[in-house]
């Protein structure tokens, strides 16, 4: 069993050489958030809903279907320190968890916490995805820096056509 462990820090570096690899991921639907209902609170039902169908979205949208995968929530003290989640996979048995911070343990408002454990969610999928490009050779921190852009980006896509394909009777003035 392979243990990814996460520590996000914002890349504010040129990712252009990484879009194209972010496209071929990306496609036009639904985001989990929409799917699952705009007014999620951070109840610890409505966080699981929110974060299965998080999970479920992005397995579809990163082709890993056959992929048994489950997402646990997880407290600070399971997780590595100043980590945000991490990811265990078996490989023979194409079977995977990712633990993320409980949103309990975030200081931030449950709107902000639900679109980061998202992110760690999707960027812990990326780790799997890339997986069979891992070798003993690998730079651990420049794989942690292509997966933190990739990720933003596959986000930041998503959101931007969900903000585009908005109603205009849904748009705030």
């Amino acid at each position: 069993m392979v243990r990814m462990s996460v520590q996000y820090r914002p890349c504010f570096t040129r990712f252009t050489s990484l879009l194209p690899l972010a496209l071929v991921f990306a496609s036009l639907s639904v985001a989990p958030a929409q799917a699952a209902g705009a007014a999620v609170d951070c109840a610890g039902t409505h966080t699981a809903e929110f974060l299965n169908t998080s999970l479920s979205f992005w397995q579809q949208r990163l082709n890993l279907q056959d992929w048994k995968l489950a997402v646990v929530q997880s407290h600070p003290t399971e997780l590595k320190p100043e980590t945000l989640g991490n990811i265990h996979w078996d490989k023979d048995n194409r079977s995977a968890t990712i633990h993320v911070l409980a949103v309990s343990d975030y200081k931030t408002a449950c709107p902000a916490a639900l679109e980061d454990m998202e992110l760690t969610v999707v960027h812990e999928l990326i780790h799997l995805t890339l997986a069979p490009l891992r070798s003993a050779s690998t730079n651990r921190s420049d794989e942690e820096r292509a997966v933190n852009q990739i990720a933003d980006a596959l986000l930041k896509l998503e959101r931007r056509s969900l903000h585009q394909s908005a109603p205009v009777a849904g748009i705030r003035r």
